[in-house]
């Protein structure tokens, strides 16, 4: 897989039946190592181990419902009172980042309404605070560390 633009980490691997597969330490199973699996893992990692968020608040590849449609968010955070904090949009290392992915991200959470918002590609990544009252969102740096 492609080297990313993050910390490495120890990842657990396996072989089954002639595919690779990735230990997600959310999900508590192995999963099968595709680009964007990839990438997420590495989000995953680099949340809990660098910005110290407890696992026991994020969720991975969760349904949600959208006018309609059936969707999957990749990763989303949440406060310990149960408010969304972060939500996280994985792309593959092969994706460009561009406004289609912005705009998933933004239909996503015009339903689940998260504080801060996340869009990489593992080589590219995107921040962004959410102010609703104003109706508009600034791109930060990087996002917080965990903080109750």
């Amino acid at each position: 897989m492609e080297a990313l633009n993050f910390p490495s980490f120890d990842f657990r691997f396996k072989n089954n039946e002639n595919s690779i597969q990735i230990f997600d330490i959310i999900r508590k199973k192995f999963i099968l190592l595709q680009p964007e699996e990839w990438v997420r893992q590495h989000v995953i990692h680099y949340l809990i181990f660098h910005k110290k968020y407890p696992k026991s608040l994020i969720n991975v590849e969760k349904q949600l419902t959208i006018n309609g449609n059936k969707r999957r968010y990749d990763i989303a955070i949440y406060h310990p009172d149960g408010s969304l904090n972060l939500l996280v949009e994985c792309k593959s290392y092969n994706v460009t980042i561009n406004q289609h992915v912005f705009d998933q991200i933004a239909r996503y959470n015009l339903q689940l309404r998260s504080k801060y918002l996340m869009v990489t590609n593992g080589l590219e990544h995107y921040y962004c605070k959410m102010d609703f009252q104003k109706e508009k969102y600034s791109f930060l740096p990087n996002i917080p560390d965990f903080s109750r």
